[in-house]
């Protein structure tokens, strides 16, 4: 496997993954911009029109009708909060032509049914087509309306939301539903223009792809038309926070079975050599079922359903999440407050640190077994603007000691405890 990058044009980049892993070639276009109140609501509309259709493709059948004829190439694409950036992201993956009965030039023909989807949508009257716009306004309405359907990842929104009201970060990816009740189609597309003039557009192809793919993308008409820019986009997401005074003890009440626990921490260090500890430290906390958190809440105390955290590398936080019986809530907190002073105190042995090194080395080596995986790996890269291969980043780990996780965890402080119950 090799990674090239190439300047298109400024703030236009192309990434060519060459791999003989996979039967086939997946191509991702990437539209990174920064997080606003103002347009969180207008990215999500934008990336639900523009599936429904292009000037050369105007419905979602011809797209499908087209893909069929590919091979049963597949289409897809979403939006991500990434620290505090927007990314939109679209994705066609078909077979290499090494694989066909009889050469088809079948990844052209991909990358450019790709860029017309993104940047030559289906427009009527200077704006996007009034039935695709109301259709996916409603639908997004529905989506929004039903983030409390699912209570885990509410309770999770939620503490986020409060760790970081009035910011970026803050933010519900999909957006609000009062901002809806503002747009036009007319006033969407005029957005939609301003953001592909402004944003960083990183694409990248992966699979047995040859040097052909630079001058295809040069000369797709498309790409020929966006102009060269200084992209807008938040290359560092994180920003020095103090240490609070108190901690912030939030409680909401909803029709639930069962309690949902949230606990924000801060990671109060900077360094970027800190995050490869910050992982491990995770993964020891509640990464793996073997972890303090799995083993001495939900085990052992019988306290919670689940019992995990995750690390949120962008904005130096980590979340941990339980699902519990609500008259259990304050037990679980505390015996959850034991396991961050016990990380102090290095209570954690030789081989569980060991195993935990494992399980991640083995991770890491599984990005490359996935061209998706693969893909989002290098992207990260990207927008932190820290560039480091696959055999670099297991170093990394290798390095990180016991020493390292016990002054890391030092300098982990709960900022946020959220309690959805009854």
């Amino acid at each position: 496997m090799s990674i090239q990058e190439v300047m298109i044009k400024e703030g236009i980049k192309l990434h060519k993954i060459e791999t003989n892993k996979f039967k086939t070639n997946l191509i991702a276009v990437f539209l990174t911009t920064p997080l606003t109140r103002e347009n969180v609501t207008k990215d999500a509309l934008i990336t639900a029109i523009l599936r429904r259709g292009s000037k050369n493709l105007p419905s979602q059948n011809e797209i499908s009708k087209k893909l069929e004829e590919m091979y049963g190439g597949e289409f897809d694409c979403g939006i991500e909060k990434t620290g505090d950036n927007h990314v939109i992201k679209f994705y066609l993956e078909t077979l290499n032509d090494e694989f066909l009965p009889e050469k088809e030039e079948l990844l052209k023909k991909s990358m450019n049914i790709l860029f017309d989807i993104i940047f030559n949508p289906y427009v009527e009257n200077e704006g996007f087509k009034e039935e695709y716009f109301q259709g996916e306004k409603e639908n997004l309405k529905q989506l929004i309306e039903g983030k409390i359907d699912n209570k885990a990842t509410y309770a999770l929104d939620k503490c986020i939301e409060h760790m970081y009201q009035n910011e970026a970060y803050g933010l519900y990816k999909y957006g609000y539903v009062e901002d809806l009740e503002k747009m036009s189609a007319k006033d969407l597309y005029q957005y939609y223009q301003g953001l592909i003039s402004k944003c960083k557009i990183d694409i990248f192809i992966s699979g047995q792809i040859g040097n052909e793919v630079e001058e295809i993308t040069r000369e797709n008409e498309m790409i020929k038309q966006l102009k060269q820019r200084n992209p807008e986009y938040i290359q560092d997401s994180r920003k020095k926070k103090k240490e609070k005074d108190k901690i912030d003890e939030i409680k909401e009440s909803m029709k639930i079975a069962q309690g949902k626990l949230v606990i924000g921490l801060d990671i109060l260090n900077y360094d970027n050599q800190a995050k490869y500890v910050a992982l491990m430290y995770n993964a020891i906390l509640g990464g793996t079922a073997n972890s303090k958190l799995f083993q001495n809440v939900r085990e052992k105390a019988s306290l919670a359903y689940t019992a995990a955290s995750s690390y949120v590398r962008q904005k130096n936080n980590i979340f941990i999440r339980c699902g519990i019986e609500i008259p259990n809530y304050q037990k679980a907190v505390d015996i959850i407050k034991k396991q961050l002073e016990d990380m102090k105190k290095g209570d954690f042995t030789q081989e569980e640190l060991e195993n935990t090194r494992t399980y991640i080395l083995s991770t890491i080596k599984g990005i490359e077994e996935e061209q998706d995986t693969e893909i989002t790996y290098y992207l990260g890269q990207e927008l932190s603007g820290y560039k480091m291969s696959i055999e670099e980043y297991e170093n990394k780990i290798k390095e990180v000691t016991k020493e390292k996780i016990i002054e890391i965890a030092k300098q982990i402080k709960i900022n946020t405890i959220y309690f959805l119950k009854d």
